[in-house]
């Protein structure tokens, strides 16, 4: 999703009034470059043109062009649906590039509006599926777009030298995938940075469990534009207005999501239209309603089934956040198909401890929420990392050797960088600690025994302690656990305080036994470190808030019970029998250190981040009654165990 609109939380200055408490001193870092607003113009020449398609439908392009001609230079370029603004002869973009350095260093910098966006002409599908074995020139995917766009680039722009790279953060990053897939020649190195890889398991589902919380980005992609689909150059929609600060109750007030219908019905007095009832104007909304399970409209969409067809010739370069709330599977799952299919290919990962596209901001201190991470970390990126992977490739021999390692790794415990040649490390193994009686996480099964909790409808568990309406949550993957862990509906288990240290590196695997009373229910697993009494505090953290005893969440998933055994198939829980459900959370690199605790919260709730589950079974929760909602018990069995990948 669009890494721009979303606001960036709030950060407070914390007063600290216990003795025992210590802060990290806020400092200007020197690392931080600034440069003129007007660099890019006195510096550029910028071009707009219209790009035919094999189809005959013109893409807008936007070319930026160094002035110094006495030399050939690379092309970098994005593709976007969230405009190549600003339109228009001498408006320019004040920065452009991947980043600050390269945009000092020359290149040719290109943006497109994709098929369907903005002044781009033809239809916008969200997601456009790929379509392998083409047999015409009308069957186009944005895999076709991509070819016949750098196709025109090397042929048409001057002063280019025949190499072509593309960058993208999120949605942008899904079209960088997309474009090593049946990749052009001239395509040399890809960077897809927190790239979608599956609407059903990034930004917009979890596992099946529909995010409630980014409902207002809905008409962003996908309300029609107006006069019959024609190029625009001005925002033609606009987000749901909730009318509060108060997300959690205008969500539990509003009741059964077809209630939400209303805010997607874009008809004015003077424009009224008739719909078959429980359609709206925005399809993209339609869409998730009409499809609530991983059904062939969203298997067609996801790109990581068909990572087997990326080019060699292209070297990528996969970047993400280990807090990025939006696009963590897709990353992930990138980097491991395109290192499962295509062997011998330069492929490298990137993870720092990050938030949804931080990592091409140069803000000196790295926080995501209320937790500092240490300084200048997305600047060692820019600098060390990035730049140095696409000069290679475009600049220099692009032999491979960049000196880079397989695996740029940020340690969000010990708050360090490591590289490792493979990833998961070759160093690692299997380890399964058990959700045992008394609150205990231990090494070993110690007992079979039962814990029970009552999931209210009335009263789910909030997945922030804030009240706050926002575009789409950030905060909330950092934020202190204390809230959740002190809720009757929200079981806790936590081992000792940590003798040696333990560092978890590569994925996590819930192995539940559950019961329920009902016939549906979610299950949400929280990993947690717990700090010392003497943690320091910086000063970014909320006021009412210390690091002392601070519960870090440092990964979390959801799976919609229904789909345990089958996002296709789903199927209703027998009631008060127990059951397997399995639940994978995304990888982690997080030293839980000595002196500290790990725990694991689990919980059925987890509002208004996910939809409420009616917890009774219905073919579609989009389209559940009032009465269909009911409060359940649950349990959770001690043989069941979270697995980890620990790092020897």
């Amino acid at each position: 999703m669009t890494h721009f609109l979303k606001s960036l939380g709030m950060t407070a200055l914390v007063l600290c009034t216990l003795q025992s408490c210590k802060k990290t001193n806020k400092t200007t870092d020197p690392t931080t470059t600034e440069v003129s607003e007007n660099y890019v113009q006195e510096n550029y020449t910028k071009k707009e043109v219209a790009i035919s398609m094999r189809d005959g439908v013109k893409l807008h392009t936007t070319i930026y062009s160094p002035k110094d001609t006495s030399k050939e230079y690379p092309i970098i370029m994005q593709r976007t649906p969230y405009s190549s603004q600003p339109y228009g002869d001498g408006k320019f973009k004040t920065k452009i590039a991947p980043n600050i350095n390269m945009m000092q260093e020359g290149y040719i910098v290109v943006y497109q509006d994709v098929r369907g966006r903005w002044k781009s002409e033809g239809h916008y599908e969200n997601m456009r599926a790929y379509i392998p074995n083409k047999t015409s020139k009308e069957q186009v995917d944005e895999s076709t777009d991509t070819y016949d766009t750098i196709d025109w680039l090397v042929n048409n722009v001057e002063n280019n030298n025949g190499r072509v790279g593309i960058w993208g953060i999120s949605y942008p990053g899904y079209y960088s995938t997309y474009a090593t897939i049946d990749a052009h020649p001239a395509l040399k190195a890809a960077s897809p940075q927190a790239c979608i890889g599956d609407f059903f398991f990034d930004d917009f589902h979890h596992n099946g469990a529909y995010m409630l919380s980014y409902f207002r980005a809905t008409s962003l992609f996908g309300t029609p534009r107006p006069n019959g689909d024609s190029p625009v150059d001005t925002a033609w929609y606009t987000l749901p207005d909730l009318g509060t600060k108060d997300q959690y109750q205008f969500f539990l007030d509003q009741g059964p999501l077809k209630n939400l219908d209303r805010f997607f019905e874009y008809e004015t007095a003077d424009n009224k239209k008739i719909r078959p009832e429980g359609v709206t104007d925005d399809f993209f909304w339609n869409e998730l309603k009409e499809h609530p399970n991983y059904d062939e409209m969203w298997q067609s969409r996801g790109l990581i089934q068909h990572l087997n067809k990326t080019k060699s010739h292209v070297a990528t370069m996969i970047v993400g956040g280990w807090f990025d709330a939006e696009d963590l599977y897709g990353p992930l799952e990138t980097y491991k198909n395109i290192e499962k299919h295509n062997t011998g290919a330069y492929n490298t990962m990137v993870f720092g401890p990050w938030d949804h596209g931080r990592w091409a901001r140069r803000n000196g201190r790295n926080l995501v929420g209320n937790y500092y991470f240490g300084d200048s970390i997305s600047e060692f990126f820019q600098d060390k990392i990035e730049t140095k992977f696409f000069n290679h490739f475009l600049k220099e021999k692009g032999d491979g050797n960049t000196g880079l390692p397989e695996a740029y790794v940020y340690d969000s415990g010990k708050k360090e960088w490591n590289q490792f040649e493979a990833w998961p490390p070759q160093n690692t193994t299997k380890k399964a600690f058990y959700l045992s009686p008394n609150q205990e996480l231990t090494p070993t099964k110690t007992a079979d025994n039962k814990v029970e909790f009552v999931s209210d409808i009335k009263k789910p568990v909030p997945y922030s302690e804030d009240i706050k309406s926002v575009f789409t949550p950030r905060k909330y993957m950092t934020d202190d656990q204390r809230f959740a862990a002190r809720r009757a509906d929200v079981l806790v288990f936590e081992t000792d305080e940590l003798t040696d240290d333990l560092t978890l590196a590569g994925p996590i695997l819930a192995n539940l036994q559950v019961a329920t009373t009902g016939t549906a229910a979610d299950w949400i697993v929280k990993v947690i470190d717990v700090h010392p009494d003497d943690a320091e505090t910086n000063e970014e953290m909320q006021d009412h808030l210390e690091m002392s005893n601070y519960h870090l969440m440092v990964r979390s998933e959801v799976l919609r019970g229904r789909f345990r055994n089958s996002f296709t198939t789903p199927e209703p829980f027998i009631p008060n029998e127990k059951t397997a459900v399995n639940i994978k959370l995304q990888d982690v690199f997080h030293t839980f250190k000595k002196g500290h605790k790990l725990q694991i919260q689990v919980q059925s709730t987890w509002f208004p981040l996910i939809d409420l589950n009616p917890q009774t079974y219905v073919d579609n929760i989009f389209k559940a009654e009032e009465a269909d909602f009911k409060t359940q018990t649950h349990t959770v069995f001690t043989d069941s165990n979270i697995e980890f990948t620990i790092l020897q």
